[in-house]
């Protein structure tokens, strides 16, 4: 039910940012909201506590954002709590943000290494993945995991490459185990 209502608000906000050619704007404003939800625990909780009346959470929304945002992010923001989906607002905006990042091209990718590349190595790491993929711009995120004792495990969505020395180990277990002597 999350996933449907997070895709379903996050597309009609997409719609929107596209129609009305405001991509940039709203992907930097769902980012400040974001922020905002994730520095004030309370905010979440006062918006979806079932003893205050809606037209108090509308009020706060309507006190808390519309100084900062636009017009459209801030009645997008108060159209979700008049429907009750306060407690899918996070979810909401990280569905607009990915989609607006497939809609630009940008690809997400998490690397896990065993040690932290160097700058050299993390725009060799960006240049392959533009050349094996069709996105036309990557956000990477990085990771270190000292038990991989080399090479690499890069996840894009649900893709996963697993080229460390660690995975090729227990590949190498695995066929042995299964050689009769």
């Amino acid at each position: 039910m999350a996933k449907l209502v997070s895709s379903t608000y996050g597309e009609s906000l997409f719609e929107v940012a596209v129609e009305q050619n405001m991509t940039d704007a709203l992907y930097d404003e769902a980012v400040c909201v974001l922020q905002v939800f994730s520095d004030n625990k309370e905010l979440s909780e006062f918006l979806c506590h079932p003893n205050i009346e809606k037209d108090e959470k509308i009020k706060v929304m309507i006190n808390s954002f519309e100084k900062f945002v636009s017009k459209e992010m801030t009645g997008f923001l108060v159209t979700v709590v008049e429907k009750d989906r306060a407690y899918a607002i996070k979810d909401i905006l990280n569905y607009f943000l990915n989609k607006v990042k497939e809609y630009k091209g940008i690809g997400t990718a998490y690397v896990t290494t065993p040690v932290e590349p160097d700058k050299a190595a993390k725009e060799k790491i960006l240049k392959r993945l533009l050349e094996t993929t069709d996105y036309q711009e990557f956000e990477i995120h990085y990771s270190v995991d000292e038990s991989l004792i080399g090479g690499m495990i890069i996840r894009i969505g649900d893709r996963v490459v697993d080229s460390s020395i660690k995975h090729k180990l227990l590949e190498l277990s695995r066929q042995l185990q299964k050689i009769d002597l």
